[in-house]
């Protein structure tokens, strides 16, 4: 993966290209470790092959894994990166297109870039958390009133 800050005014942007063979989720999470990010947004656009998303199923509180073994296109890939634990924890959605056209979409649990992953990195001026909210059994962004 290579990173360039492209703005810093009140909010540090970075652009991030992620490389084939990448793994979209742990790259990520790092960058935002390494550089101590607490609370960011993104979105992104490229390929992608071996997807991992998920679906919530609500009664049972848990993700319904939907894979892929195929070549996508990334039409539309937006999150959120806020602390949990203490790390970074991404949060995003994505859309997919198909090679006949038609679209798949939902969480993004993991992924391989092939060939690359333009992503816009945009970090907030303050921190956000996430804590355990029992009525999903997800870790939620918390903020305190």
């Amino acid at each position: 993966m290579r990173w360039k800050l492209i703005s810093q005014d009140t909010e540090r942007t970075y652009a991030l290209v992620l490389a084939e063979g990448d793994e979209v989720v742990s790259t990520i999470e790092a960058f935002a470790r390494e550089h101590k990010l607490t609370a960011s947004r993104l979105s992104a656009i490229g390929a992608l092959c071996q997807v991992g998303l998920g679906y919530f199923d609500w009664d049972k509180k848990d993700y319904l894994p939907i894979d892929f073994d195929e070549q996508l296109k990334v039409l539309s890939l937006l999150g959120d990166l806020a602390l949990h634990e203490d790390a970074p924890k991404l949060h995003a959605h994505v859309v997919l297109g198909r090679r006949d056209g038609s679209t798949c979409g939902g969480h993004l649990m993991r992924a391989t870039v092939r060939p690359t992953l333009e992503v816009l990195l945009v970090e907030s001026p303050a921190h956000l958390r996430r804590a355990f909210d029992p009525a999903s059994g997800l870790p939620l962004i918390h903020i305190e009133s």
